[in-house]
């Protein structure tokens, strides 16, 4: 299987799954993990109910519909902390793909693609230690591997914060057999969180393992623009999700309440990012959106 399943069509896919469990339904999710839900049948109804607001966007706009799975820290680090071992973890990715497996036999109407969520083996907001591309791709194998049996369309690494785990996550995918995105994060002057620009961030992950999309989540329109030169790499850019708030990820991180973010202005700093990226097809939100901001992202 190969290919970018994004280039047929455009498609809706959803908000910030952590912070609107969080904030607005009340759930507590240690290590900002939503994983475990899938363990138990009230969990799984609770992200089906969150799911089934996408689905609603996707009909209203006349778009297909992308769906993550909930396995953004289902990672061995993030799992160890939470107290689960790779058996748990091989259990949990699986159960999280037959649940939106479930979820689109349930939506006929909707084209809908499954990806297997991928998240950073660090926070996702600082950059650590400059990863060794070989050591990223042997860590995201497991989750990769689980993901992919179980069935899903693609894998999707989102908020990285450095090329070389980028190049690693797509070695890993490529072993698997299995289309992959990459997603870097920005701060607000459009550099990844280790300092490197974002068109030489795709370059060399295009140089040394290229995935079958990019994208860029976790920062706000407005910090994705001062990474732009109008370079052909741009191109590349297939997906954007992007957070609610203009505050950096060092104020969000102190943040103790949601920021939701000024909506007309996230809509409409969106539409200026989509003249700069000729091949965007794909369009949900980040930290501080929920099916309200991804609405008005699709004008819906």
């Amino acid at each position: 299987m190969t290919g970018n399943p994004l280039e047929h069509g455009r498609f809706v896919t959803d908000g910030g799954l952590e912070t609107d469990l969080i904030f607005h339904r009340g759930v507590d999710l240690p290590e900002f993990a939503a994983f475990p839900l899938v363990d138990h049948a009230d969990g799984r109804h609770l992200l089906t109910g969150y799911y089934d607001d996408y689905a609603a966007i996707a009909r209203d706009a006349g778009a297909g519909l992308l769906l993550e799975t909930p396995t953004w820290r289902a990672n061995p680090d993030w799992g160890a902390a939470l107290g689960y071992d790779a058996a748990d973890l091989d259990r949990f990715n699986q159960a999280a793909v037959e649940l939106l497996l479930v979820f689109r036999e349930q939506h006929p109407d909707l084209t809908v693609l499954v990806s297997g969520n991928i998240g950073p083996r660090g926070d996702g907001y600082v950059a650590g230690e400059k990863a060794d591309p070989d050591e990223a791709a042997d860590y995201h194998a497991a989750q990769v591997r689980s993901l992919t049996r179980a069935g899903v369309d693609a894998v999707h690494a989102l908020t990285l914060t450095g090329p070389e785990e980028a190049v690693g996550v797509v070695r890993a995918a490529r072993d698997a057999g299995i289309p992959v995105g990459i997603s870097f994060t920005v701060e607000t002057d459009g550099r990844l969180p280790d300092g490197t620009p974002l068109a030489d961030a795709i370059g060399q992950v295009d140089a040394a393992a290229p995935p079958d999309w990019f994208g860029v989540n976790c920062a706000h329109p407005t910090h994705v623009t001062p990474g732009l030169d109008g370079g052909a790499w741009q191109s590349r850019i297939s997906t954007v999700r992007p957070n609610a708030s203009t505050m950096t990820h060092e104020e969000l991180d102190a943040m103790e309440v949601l920021d939701e973010g000024d909506l007309g202005h996230l809509a409409s700093s969106l539409g200026e990012l989509r003249a700069d990226l000729p091949a965007l097809t794909t369009i949900g939100g980040c930290c501080g959106t929920d099916a309200r901001h991804v609405r008005a992202l699709w004008g819906v």
